[in-house]
């Protein structure tokens, strides 16, 4: 896969935030100034191995001299953050995206709410950063299994004392200190942003107690779409490039049937969620299965996830 506007920085440092959660600072070979990027925002790491996957920066938007990213150990993961935290090293040299955000942090005086679950809290980090640097309140509410689990701590913390206009508050369930969603929004005042990352149980959450709230109020980052991909296969894909024609066999998406193909697709995250691999749809109904597009999109049919979404005609047309 060709990686067009990438960067080439170095791993300077890699230190224990947590159980199982590492932080891992990266800076240009010469040290000079890398690219702006806003408080929310992620990049994509390309690994030697040929993965990529996406990680939020956690740092001060402000800094331009390091980016700042926190890998959770994955049980079930597909090995990007195995190797990280087994077999990166000190020194090494990586490639990755310009950053991009799909997860803005509002410009707005009053207060921002951010409601986070375990390693969610690295974009949340990045925007409390932001916030006091510009004087401005937010509170900050932390789920996690246990404390040792618990990310960032001191920083928070250390945040939390500056200028005296932030709240942070940790729920751990080992303690028996659950978050409350439903408490939490009601309790809020209605004028505030709400932010949420965290897993799919605390987005759904999140989703049904914010209902009532205005859409421009509330947002959230998922780690992976609230749908199952789609992996019936019994279609093709046709390329309007080259004509070429590919069969999707059952158990396969679509990106693994190009990638088996030899096709140069563009991709990172793989549930959905970030939104590298969008592919033009020309012709043909997409199975949508993503939390990228709209739901105007979706219905516009003019776009589809290659990563988990498939087809409900018998034929997709891609723009490739």
């Amino acid at each position: 896969m060709s990686h067009s506007l990438s960067l080439e920085v170095v791993l300077v440092q890699a230190r224990l935030e947590a159980q199982g959660i590492v932080s891992y600072e990266l800076r240009a070979p010469g040290n000079e100034a890398l690219p702006a990027f806003t408080a929310g925002a992620h990049i994509d790491l390309y690994l030697p191995d040929g993965m990529t996957r996406s990680y939020s920066l956690a740092n001060d938007p402000g800094e331009r001299q390091r980016y700042v990213i926190a890998v959770q150990l994955a049980e079930q993961g597909r090995g990007g953050s195995a190797w990280l935290h087994s077999t990166s090293r000190i020194g090494e040299r990586l490639r990755i995206s310009l950053p991009r955000n799909d997860f803005e942090l509002v410009q707005d005086p009053g207060l921002a709410v951010f409601i986070c679950g375990g390693i969610g809290i690295t974009p949340a980090l990045s925007m409390i950063h932001l916030r006091v640097r510009q004087g401005l309140p937010w509170r900050l509410l932390y789920a996690v299994r246990s404390h040792e689990r618990c990310a960032f701590v001191e920083e928070l913390l250390d945040l939390e004392q500056r200028q005296g206009l932030g709240q942070v508050q940790f729920f751990r369930s080992d303690d028996d200190e659950r978050l409350d969603m439903q408490r939490v929004i009601t309790t809020t005042p209605a004028d505030a942003h709400l932010y949420c990352c965290g897993p799919q149980r605390m987005i759904n959450e999140f989703i049904a107690a914010t209902s009532s709230r205005p859409p421009t109020l509330v947002h959230y980052e998922r780690f992976a779409a609230a749908s199952e991909a789609a992996t019936g296969g019994g279609f093709e894909v046709v390329l309007q490039r080259s004509g070429t024609r590919i069969s999707v066999e059952a158990g396969k998406s679509i990106l693994d049937a190009l990638l088996e193909n030899g096709v140069d697709v563009q991709y990172a995250c793989s549930n959905g969620v970030c939104g590298t691999c969008r592919t033009g749809v020309l012709e043909g109904v997409p199975d949508h299965r993503d939390d990228y597009l709209t739901d105007d999109e979706k219905r516009g049919n003019t776009a589809v996830m290659v990563c988990c979404s498939g087809a409900l005609s018998p034929r997709l047309v891609l723009d490739l």
